[in-house]
């Protein structure tokens, strides 16, 4: 997989996903303290443990570097920026039983709006899977050479 690159500037003309659902009852807001080990544990349970470490480091920012989707007291999906470097976004994930419903759109777009207002004229996409996805909902290019990225040699 490569880094992608997003032009933090262009993201204006990008529409929240969320705003065409039926309903409103799913919130993407940013992560509070007390919600850490809570928020840690469904990552553990639903993705891996780097992704925790990733999303340990975003908590302990002040205020977090955490977006998550909850509806009704339940935690939908997460997404972290600006945690294995500066101006990165990742990692992120949907549950699976939420999936394809603009969610994981929604944090991506929250994200990239945070990384903007902090000060950051392009974002990058760290190791990104779903290249075509980011390509389309962002307009992220790939970044050449980028293939080893920066967790080239990873303890795992």
């Amino acid at each position: 997989m490569s880094d992608m690159l997003v032009k933090l500037y262009d993201l204006e003309a990008l529409e929240n996903p969320l705003k065409s659902l039926k309903d409103d009852e799913v919130v993407i807001r940013r992560a509070i303290p007390p919600e850490k080990n809570y928020i840690l544990s469904w990552i553990r349970e639903n993705f891996s443990e780097t992704w925790v470490s990733e999303a340990d480091i975003a908590m302990s920012a002040s205020p977090a570097k955490i977006f998550i989707a909850v509806k009704e007291g339940e935690l939908l999906g997460f997404a972290c920026y600006d945690t294995s470097a500066k101006g990165f976004f990742g990692p992120t994930g949907v549950g699976e039983k939420a999936r394809k419903k603009g969610i994981g759109t929604s944090l991506l777009l929250k994200s990239m709006e945070a990384l903007k207002e902090d000060g950051y004229a392009y974002a990058v996409i760290g190791d990104a899977g779903p290249v075509d996805y980011y390509q389309k909902t962002c307009s992220a290019q790939v970044i050449k050479g980028s293939g080893k990225s920066i967790y080239r040699g990873m303890l795992k």
